[in-house]
């Protein structure tokens, strides 16, 4: 006779600091792929987020009368001002990223009750605050050094983060401008055609220039997650096969008009999304088929804001929108339980 413990037997030994943890180090290829390209700005940008997330954490926390370093160490608000700094230009002023992580953690996570009550994703929501209300500072990304010519060192990009002033010799203008998406909606609106847009040397091979080697990092961090099964693959597939198959759609139909799958999924943050955003496990759907159709959801709502809409990007609110949707989503496709309905077949004979 074996002596045995007591039931459960089934243990899972990672908690949320762990899963936390293993996103952050996920992200870090993409993170440094990004600093590659677009210069010290992002790295700033992170720091300021990571720091005013934790004070905003543990203030909050006091404030709730929860206990503060508990929930500080599992990881959950450095990860929000992470990808939410990644998701604001480098170059931006420091408090664009100080007010947008305020309210995401603050309106989008707390005034909740905290992680795990939250509906919507805080990131999406300090992101997507920041652009309604500061379009100016939010749509102003810099050019990359090979294209403009001139490369910021580790103080230069913090002088202007503080300081909102380019160093001597060196003209704002010259080194910020529109993303290639937005670049992209704007010449086609004037009726301009996809391959002469693609002329511009913001785009490369078959998507913007620098953000198909980010994507790339990203893909390498999101297939670890897959991989280390901190994610599972429905919500990354169905955003990415949406996306490129709606885009598949339109390209055949007028390639003049719209730009390939390829540039839609390497331009941006498509992949950032479906790996590391959309499959937020508090505001996401969580039964299997619902994550496939949330995917899809977004994937779709991604093409069209881009497409139609006034956000060349359309992220934040397409992640946003599927948030909504994500509770009734797991009530249409939650499998019943185990033997509801041998019961319901019991109670039809009596």
């Amino acid at each position: 006779m074996y002596a045995t413990q007591p039931a459960p037997f089934i243990h899972a030994p990672q908690n949320v600091s762990d899963l936390m943890r293993q996103v952050l180090y996920a992200l870090i290829p993409g993170t440094l792929v990004y600093i590659y390209f677009f210069g010290w700005g992002v790295f700033w940008h992170i720091l300021i987020a990571v720091v005013t997330a934790l004070a905003t954490e543990a203030l909050m926390l006091w404030l709730r009368k929860r206990p503060i370093r508990p929930y500080l160490s599992d990881y959950s608000a450095v990860l929000t001002g992470w990808l939410l700094a990644l998701a604001i230009p480098p170059l931006a002023p420091w408090w664009i990223t100080v007010v947008g992580v305020l309210f995401a953690l603050i309106f989008a996570k707390h005034l909740y009750g905290g992680l795990g009550f939250n509906p919507f994703n805080p990131a999406m929501v300090g992101f997507a605050t920041l652009l309604i209300s500061f379009p100016a500072e939010m749509t102003h990304w810099p050019t990359l050094p090979s294209i403009s010519g001139h490369y910021l060192s580790f103080v230069d990009s913090l002088s202007i983060i503080l300081t909102e002033a380019a160093p001597a010799g060196v003209h704002m203008d010259a080194i910020s401008g529109a993303t290639p998406l937005d670049y992209m909606k704007n010449q086609l609106s004037q009726s301009m055609m996809v391959g002469e847009i693609k002329q511009n040397p913001l785009f490369g091979d078959f998507g913007a220039r620098g953000w198909e080697w980010i994507g790339n990092a990203f893909l390498l961090g999101g297939l670890w997650l897959l991989w280390k099964r901190v994610i599972s693959w429905h919500i990354p597939v169905s955003v990415l096969g949406s996306l490129f198959f709606i885009s598949l759609v339109f390209y055949f139909i007028d390639p003049d008009t719209h730009p390939s799958p390829l540039f839609h999924i390497f331009s941006g943050a498509s992949i950032l999304c479906a790996f590391f955003i959309a499959t937020d496990p508090v505001s996401a759907a969580t039964s299997r088929i619902g994550k496939i159709y949330y995917g899809i959801g977004i994937g779709v709502l991604i093409y069209v804001i881009r497409t139609w809409g006034s956000y060349p990007d359309a992220i934040a609110f397409a992640v946003l929108l599927m948030n909504l949707s994500a509770p009734m989503l797991d009530k249409l496709t939650l499998p019943p339980a185990f033997g509801a309905n041998q019961d319901n077949n019991q109670q039809g004979r009596h």
